[in-house]
């Protein structure tokens, strides 16, 4: 089944396949076509070019998109989708004057969505994260990275990672499932930290291991939650049962988490809104791609990841939602791409690689989705009529998607 998309106004992140990520200078390189077509068969993108190249081809359907851009859908590398309720009690505390790390100190933040998950039927819990992630499909989203670490349990963290597995199973966009086991200290192992980690090592794993429900291994090393040296251990121990280090990295604190996720070849380094000239320079010749969560610093009110520093130090960056009931009650990659250019000032070229292009690579899909390229899925955007792509994040808040594709198939 063929399908021909013609008269694109602009055919925007048009690339090679082998091309993984940008980097540096060339982020603000945004390849395009205007005046364009674009042919798909079956999920697969089989050719593109200017109109006046099309010539004679024939397809079982086309489609006129006049006036009209196409992209790619967004790659959200990073979000917390599957949790058990909104903590909007935490949000009015925030605004009475707590910080985040006293709401936690109290027993808020992760640990009490630990304790509602705990209680929480997986049937529940698997409804209410497909219906988030209709949404954000909705939004245009294509691509997601899911973590566990609601759970910190054996039994909570596989129930996540199995309601993981089920979304997979039942939506055709790619997801990849990351465990996190080591979000928080429970309070029961506050005395105890080493029991708890053990648990992760020797309990935890093997059995996610077995079962085949993560793909990747994530920390959350940060002062009061996990030290430089319990990070290296827990990735260490995943890289054993071949899932790729991730990390939830200098959030509030520079503590050494960039350089032992470096290390440790880590898939992305995760947060930094702080970031020292030390932590850049560990990042320069690895293959670790940082990751900034803006809507997270919305929420919060804390310090944006500093892009242009990254990007002038010739690394690439990439752009995710960081969804979740606490710090980012939102997984809407439009509002990402519109705070990273607001307040991030990053340019809307530079803002659309991140969260296209390196969301992918940060997500390990750099081979299926990320770019309009031969061979990759037909996952992409086509927005209403608009001026040009710079609108999207211009125009914050507004909806300017008509068209979601996903595998070829329009999304309903």
């Amino acid at each position: 089944m063929t399908t021909l998309f013609i008269n694109i106004k602009e055919l925007i992140q048009v690339r090679d396949k082998s091309v993984e990520k940008v980097s540096g200078k060339d982020m603000s390189i945004l390849p395009t076509i205007k005046n364009a077509f674009m042919m798909i068969e079956d999920e697969i993108i089989i050719n593109f070019g200017p109109m006046e190249k099309l010539g004679n081809t024939k397809a079982d359907t086309i489609i006129d998109v006049t006036g009209k851009l196409i992209l790619p859908t967004w790659s959200d590398s990073h979000t917390h989708l599957v949790f058990a309720d909104t903590r909007e009690e935490e949000f009015v505390d925030r605004i009475n004057g707590l910080s985040y790390e006293q709401i936690a100190l109290r027993g808020g933040g992760i640990l009490n969505s630990a304790a509602k998950l705990q209680d929480k039927p997986k049937e529940e819990l698997y409804n209410d994260a497909a219906k988030r992630l209709n949404e954000l499909i909705k939004s245009g989203t294509g691509s997601i990275e899911i973590k566990s670490g609601y759970g910190l349990t054996l039994n909570s963290e596989l129930k996540i990672l199995h309601v993981i597995k089920k979304l997979k199973e039942n939506f055709t966009i790619p997801i990849k499932a990351t465990f996190l086991g080591a979000h928080a200290i429970p309070d029961i192992y506050k005395e105890k930290r080493a029991a708890y980690i053990q648990l992760i090592i020797d309990e935890m794993l093997p059995e996610i291991a077995t079962q085949k429900l993560a793909d990747f291994i994530d920390v959350f090393c940060e002062k009061g939650y996990y030290t430089v040296e319990e990070t290296d251990q827990i990735l260490k121990a995943g890289l054993k049962y071949g899932l790729v280090p991730k990390i939830h990295v200098n959030q509030f604190n520079s503590i050494g988490g960039i350089k032992v996720g470096v290390k440790n070849n880590a898939l992305s380094v995760d947060h930094l809104e702080v970031l020292t000239t030390k932590d850049l320079a560990h990042l320069k010749d690895s293959e670790t791609i940082p990751v900034s969560l803006p809507s997270c610093s919305f929420f919060l009110g804390i310090p944006y990841t500093d892009a242009r520093k990254i990007m002038e130090a010739n690394v690439p960056l990439a752009l995710a939602s960081d969804y979740n009931p606490g710090s980012t009650p939102s997984g809407n990659m439009n509002f990402v791409v519109s705070l990273a250019c607001i307040k991030m000032k990053m340019t809307p070229e530079e803002a659309i690689n991140a969260a296209t292009i390196n969301g992918a690579y940060a997500s390990n899909l750099s081979d299926k989705v990320g770019s309009i390229s031969k061979g990759k899925l037909a996952n992409f955007i086509i927005t209403k009529p608009v001026k040009s792509y710079s609108y999207l994040p211009y125009s914050f808040a507004n909806n300017c998607i008509d068209e979601v594709f996903l595998r070829g198939k329009k999304y309903e």
